[in-house]
C-alpha cells in the first residue's frame, strides 16, 4: 500500500496513474480523479478564476486522502462536499483581493472544447457574462445556486456542504434566482448565433470598418477590459456604440503585421485570440442579444492568459 503521507501530498494531477498494489489510498485516487473535471468546474464557477479552483482541488485531495471511504456512501457528494466548503473560504479571500485590483475585474478565460456549448446550460453558466452576474452574490448564495441551478445537486446535498439546513438552502436558492434574474443576460444565446456576431465584429476590426462595427454593436454595448495593472487597458467600463466602436476599428493598425485575431471557444462559447508575434496577447469574449454585441469582455492581465494554451475540461 502507498505510504500515506507520501499520497496525500502527491497534486492530483500526478495522482492519476498510482504506483504499488491496490488499497486504500488507491481507491482514494480512483475516486478523485473520477471526479477532478467536475469538481475543477464547481470550484471554477464558485470562483471565476482557475488558478485558484486548481489551489482548492488540491486542499481537497489533501482533506480526501484523510477520510475514512468506509463509511463513505457517496464519494462525488462527499467529494463536492469538500471542494464547496475549500471554494467558499477561497472566495471570501479572493473578494478582499478584488478590492484592491486595478481597473475591471473578469473571470480567467479558459479554452474549452467546441463541444461543450452542446451544453446549453453549461455553456451559458461558464460564460462571462453569466460568471460576472454571479460575481453579485454573496458567498454562500453563489455556491448554493451554482450546485442547485448548474448541477441540480439534491437540497440536502446542497445543506451538507454549505453547513445550512435543507430549508435554509431551499430559501437562498430563491433568494439568489430572483437577484440573478434581475441582473442576468436575457437568456442563452445559442453558438451559432454567437459566432455569427462574432465574424462580423471580427472582419470590422481586421479592416477598420468603423460603419460595420457599429452595425454589429448594440446600442447600449458595454465594454470591459481586464489589464489588472500588468497590461494597458480601459481603467472604467465603457458604455454605449459610439464610444466603443472607435478603438476597436483602429487597435490592429498600431501592431502592423505583428497581430492576428484567431477564433477560439472561450467559456464554452465562440471567443476571439489576439497573437503578437504569435504569443496570446489578449482574450475577447462577448455577449450577443439578437444578433448585437451587447458585451465586450477582454482580458489582457497575462497572469490569467495561461489557461489559453491548452483546453480546459469541464463537466457538470
Amino acid at each position: 500500500m502507498n505510504d500515506p503521507e507520501e499520497q496525500a501530498s502527491t497534486p492530483p494531477e500526478q495522482a492519476s496513474t498510482p504506483a504499488g498494489p491496490p488499497g486504500r489510498a488507491d481507491a482514494a485516487t480512483e475516486a478523485f480523479v473520477a471526479h477532478r473535471n467536475l469538481l475543477f468546474t464547481v470550484a471554477y464557477e464558485m470562483l471565476g478564476s482557475a488558478a485558484d479552483a486548481e489551489d482548492v482541488l488540491q486542499e481537497t485531495w489533501l482533506r480526501w486522502t484523510g477520510v475514512d471511504l468506509d463509511v463513505v456512501r457517496d464519494r462525488r457528494a462527499y467529494l463536492v462536499r469538500i471542494t464547496t466548503r475549500q471554494a467558499l473560504g477561497r472566495l471570501r479571500t479572493l473578494r478582499r483581493r478584488k478590492e484592491s485590483y486595478v481597473g475591471p475585474w473578469l473571470p480567467e478565460p479558459l479554452l474549452t472544447a467546441p463541444d461543450v456549448a452542446d451544453d446549453v446550460e453549461l455553456a451559458d453558466s461558464l460564460s462571462m457574462a453569466m460568471l460576472l452576474v454571479m460575481e453579485t452574490l454573496a458567498p454562500t448564495e453563489r455556491a448554493v445556486f451554482v450546485l442547485r441551478e448548474v448541477f441540480d445537486l439534491p437540497y440536502d446535498e446542497i445543506a451538507e456542504a454549505v453547513g445550512k439546513s435543507p430549508a435554509a438552502v431551499r430559501q437562498i436558492t430563491r433568494r439568489a434566482r430572483a437577484h440573478v434574474a434581475a441582473r442576468r443576460p436575457r437568456g442563452a444565446v445559442s453558438a451559432d448565433e454567437t459566432a455569427g456576431a462574432l465574424e462580423a465584429f471580427r472582419r470590422a476590426i481586421e479592416t477598420g470598418d468603423l460603419q460595420r462595427l457599429l452595425d454589429v454593436l448594440a446600442p447600449d454595448v458595454v465594454f470591459l477590459g481586464d489589464g489588472g495593472g500588468l497590461a494597458q487597458a480601459a481603467l472604467e467600463p465603457i458604455t454605449g456604440a459610439d464610444r466603443v466602436a472607435p478603438p476597436l476599428a483602429a487597435g490592429l493598425d498600431r501592431f502592423g503585421a505583428a497581430a492576428s485575431l484567431h477564433p477560439a471557444h472561450v467559456n464554452g462559447y465562440p471567443a476571439l485570440v489576439l497573437r503578437l508575434d504569435g504569443e496570446i496577447d489578449t482574450v475577447i469574449a462577448v455577449r450577443v442579444d439578437d444578433g448585437l454585441i451587447t458585451g465586450i469582455y477582454v482580458v489582457r492581465n497575462p497572469e490569467k492568459l495561461s489557461r489559453m494554451a491548452r483546453e480546459t475540461p469541464v463537466l457538470r
